[in-house]
């Protein structure tokens, strides 16, 4: 009997060094990455144009940034032409940046069929993606849409959160995503790497045990 509950007591105890480690090495606001992480992998996610897109596909890109957005939530639909904007002014064939957006919800306001019809209306410039097993998302550990996740050359994350300072772009006064792609550029480290993201949260679908 004592041998079973000190056996009992022992796992527990290592259960919670183990959780304790991995709060530990995850960011300020992200239970999952911190900055210096490399990025998860993901491949053959669905795109807008009809073909499908990995993260080797980028293997070229300096800098890859990943936006987790949708259309259903209303601060993620203000920030769109911001997105648009920073992929149309990393557009040019030499140029070195990739701007990807990904909606993993699963309502039918977000399913690949919107998107596409959202990006031919709306013809956007980045690449936007849909994973409906959610599992990109749940690797970033992203909470927010929008939320947003910067890699260097070597896919190591060097900013996640918000793309800047203000839901109201008439009175931004700091675009966090293009301080962290210029500072990369320069081969710097930027000086704010962590924020927390603003919008509406990821809508993940519970899973029946």
């Amino acid at each position: 009997m004592l041998r079973s509950v000190v056996a009992i007591a022992l796992r527990m105890i290592i259960a919670f060094f183990i959780g304790f480690t991995s709060m530990a090495d995850a960011g300020e606001f992200n239970e999952v990455l911190s900055i210096g992480d490399k990025s998860p992998d993901w491949e053959n996610l669905p795109g807008t144009d009809g073909k499908k897109h990995s993260l080797s596909d980028l293997k070229d890109k300096q800098i890859v940034v990943i936006v987790f957005t949708c259309l259903s939530c209303p601060t993620a639909v203000d920030y769109e032409e911001r997105i648009d904007a920073l992929a149309k002014q990393h557009a040019g064939a030499d140029d070195k940046v990739a701007v990807v957006a990904v909606c993993v919800n699963r309502i039918d306001a977000d399913r690949l069929p919107k998107l596409e019809a959202r990006v031919k209306d709306k013809g956007f410039s980045f690449i936007y993606l849909a994973d409906e097993s959610q599992k990109i998302a749940k690797d970033f550990g992203a909470i927010f849409t929008p939320e947003f996740y910067v890699f260097d050359q070597d896919r190591k994350l060097v900013y996640m959160g918000a793309m800047d300072d203000n839901t109201d772009p008439r009175i931004v006064k700091q675009n966090f995503v293009e301080a962290a792609i210029a500072a990369v550029q320069k081969g710097e480290k930027p000086k704010i790497t962590e924020t927390l993201a603003r919008g509406c949260r990821v809508r993940y679908v519970r899973e029946r045990k």
